[in-house]
């Protein structure tokens, strides 16, 4: 009996020092905040898309993460937590009729404000590559300049 209480206690504290451990961010987490400038302010909201990787990129369905912000001044802010390292792209886009998609004409050209991390010049379809940045154990500022 007293070796069985030794083993239970044993674990106990086993536990009790590991929690913490397995409850800490991710190793190399970074935080990412993200402000969209240049807003038409209205009605809606700004989304903030966070994708990682290039699979699926603009395709709101394959995104790693999703924030709003009212659209009610000229710039909005939204901050991403703890994102595991590696290559990640942001869209921004404002939602003014609140259906939460990206509205097109003739399927291709934005009818809503967008704007893609890094501004990149885009003459057709955004690339992942040209919009991307690496996430690791520093904090990231980003600055999305939207189009109307």
């Amino acid at each position: 009996m007293r070796l069985h209480c030794s083993k239970i206690l044993l674990s106990v504290f086993g536990l009790s020092v590991a929690a913490p451990l397995l409850a800490a961010p991710t190793s190399g987490a970074g935080d990412v905040d993200v402000t969209a400038e240049q807003i038409v302010p209205g009605s809606g909201t700004i989304r903030f898309i966070l994708y990682r990787g290039a699979d699926g990129f603009r395709h709101e369905d394959h995104a790693f993460r999703e924030l709003s912000m009212a659209a009610g001044s000229t710039s909005a802010s939204v901050h991403f937590k703890d994102l595991p390292a590696g290559d990640y792209a942001v869209m921004a886009y404002h939602d003014a009729n609140g259906d939460q998609k990206l509205n097109l004409r003739f399927g291709m050209f934005p009818k809503e404000g967008w704007g893609l991390s890094n501004n990149p010049k885009v003459m057709g379809p955004p690339s992942y590559k040209a919009s991307s940045f690496t996430v690791d154990k520093r904090n990231r500022s980003i600055i999305i300049d939207m189009h109307y």
